[in-house]
């Protein structure tokens, strides 16, 4: 009989810790996140008047003589912060301080309110606050309820939702989306509109698609892009800089 149970009970492991290694690896198969290609590599390294640092919460691109608003970050899900590197890097050249949060499980849900520690270590910066595909949901999230920490939120392939509406808030606001981009819900996208401010600056990016904002490759159920990433990334910079000009 104890022989019988210990059968049982060993048997009954072997299944459990199966049943866990299949749903360990279900679980790595959905958050395998996309990860920074080589341009994004070499914007990680100091220098050229840009200093650049990583900790545990963010990334941060420090000009040798800031002259701007510092901008706050927040990746698209599933996307590596370190990806978004060459973005943060032009911005960073043009005088303004960038930090990119970095998320648990590279979700921004899980840390909608990765900007306050980065808003409280830097008290005599003003910010800008925005984000990439849903990384700018959790954006917006956090903007709506602290509006009077911003200046402004922008959106890159991104939008708002009920619960980051603006539309009661002083803040500017700037959406971005390019042409080609076939992974942004165009529904939700068009929903989220009702929650912008009335001063909100859009910018159509011809033959701009979803993942070259950032420096990951290409992403699953993308359009294919007309223009390069290098070209992509230069014309939202512009246009950032531009939006960020105007609320001095």
């Amino acid at each position: 009989m104890d022989i019988l149970i210990k059968k049982r009970t060993k048997r009954g492991l072997i299944i459990l810790l199966a049943f866990g290694a299949a749903a360990a690896g279900t679980l790595w198969f959905y958050l395998k996140p996309y990860t920074p290609e080589g341009q994004a590599e070499s914007a990680l390294i100091s220098g050229r008047g840009i200093l650049v640092e990583r900790n545990d919460n963010w990334i941060s691109f420090e000009p040798s003589t800031a002259s701007g608003t510092g901008i706050i970050f927040y990746p698209g899900d599933l996307v590596e912060a370190e990806a978004y590197a060459p973005l943060a890097r032009r911005l960073a050249a043009a005088g303004h301080p960038v930090y990119i949060a970095r998320m648990p499980l590279n979700l921004a849900v899980t840390r909608s309110d990765a900007a306050e520690d980065i808003i409280r270590v830097h008290p005599k910066l003003s910010f800008v606050l925005g984000g990439h595909s849903l990384g700018g949901v959790m954006a917006s999230r956090f903007a709506a309820s602290h509006p009077d920490e911003l200046a402004g939120v922008f959106f890159l392939a991104s939008y708002p939702d009920a619960k980051g509406s603006l539309k009661s808030t002083t803040l500017a606001a700037l959406s971005v989306l390019g042409t080609e981009d076939k992974v942004l819900d165009r529904k939700k996208y068009l929903e989220g509109r009702a929650y912008l401010p009335d001063n909100t600056v859009y910018y159509s990016l011809e033959g701009g698609n979803h993942a070259q904002f950032g420096s990951y490759g290409s992403q699953k159920g993308d359009g294919e892009a007309t223009i390069s990433e290098d070209q992509q990334q230069a014309e939202t910079v512009r246009a950032l800089l531009d939006w960020m000009n105007n609320l001095r």
